[in-house]
């Protein structure tokens, strides 16, 4: 897994280098292991702050100690920010990637008991599913994109798949009912998009094998049609 990240961090850096745009489209979130790295290292060259707004069903912000499961791809977001197995907080030459201050995580409503102290811990921004029922997606996505734009040089967009409800998008490998609805996700990356503040996009968590028809590719392709800006009219 660390060597795969590790191409994965030099081939992102390269491109951010180069001038260009990385979209990477993969299987689980431990990706973003590798695509925080490589953004982290170009923008330490560059001298430039960065922040990462992660949609997601989960936080991924157990460590080794936390976790009830053992899958490295529920720790990838701690790790980034210096929390967990040296291994992977170490990763790539240097720690913390990414300052906890300029993360957000949005659509949560997955969370194990111990990864909860985690969270606090580190204390980054949340805005969890019963955030987005009561303030409304735009609204969410809106004070988080205001936030950024003040504090941070890059802004990294991590979506996982899985923040949509599993009626939408079945081919995830951990589902959560009561997520976000097809015209919420595209609303929150319609207005990413209007800001024309993105530098890099991550869609992870998905599963041909578990998918059904196609469904929940054709929906990650529309999605990110939607960052780029596509729009109804």
């Amino acid at each position: 897994m660390l060597k795969t990240s590790q191409t994965l961090a030099e081939i992102v850096e390269k491109v951010l280098d180069d001038g260009n745009f990385p979209l990477c489209i993969g299987g689980d979130h431990s990706m973003a292991l590798g695509t925080i790295a490589g953004i982290a290292a170009h923008c330490r060259k560059e001298k430039k702050s960065f922040g990462v707004i992660w949609i997601d069903a989960h936080a991924d912000m157990n460590t080794h100690l936390t976790t009830p499961s053992g899958n490295i791809h529920g720790m990838p977001l701690a790790a980034s920010m210096g929390l967990g197995h040296k291994a992977l907080v170490d990763f790539y030459g240097f720690s913390p990637k990414l300052n906890p201050e300029n993360c957000a995580l949005i659509g949560i409503r997955s969370v194990d008991e111990e990864e909860k102290q985690n969270i606090k811990k580190l204390n980054p921004t949340v805005y969890t599913m019963s955030d987005i029922d009561k303030l409304g997606i735009h609204r969410v996505i809106t004070k988080v994109l205001k936030q950024f734009r003040k504090q941070v040089d890059h802004i990294h967009v991590s979506f996982d798949v899985d923040s949509v409800d599993p009626l939408i998008a079945p081919g995830v490998g951990t589902p959560v009912k009561g997520g976000l609805d097809y015209r919420e996700a595209h609303l929150l990356m319609e207005t990413i998009a209007e800001c024309g503040c993105m530098s890099s996009l991550e869609v992870a968590e998905i599963n041909p094998v578990l998918d059904i028809r196609n469904t929940s590719a054709i929906f990650a392709a529309e999605l990110v049609a939607s960052s780029m800006g596509q729009r109804i009219l």
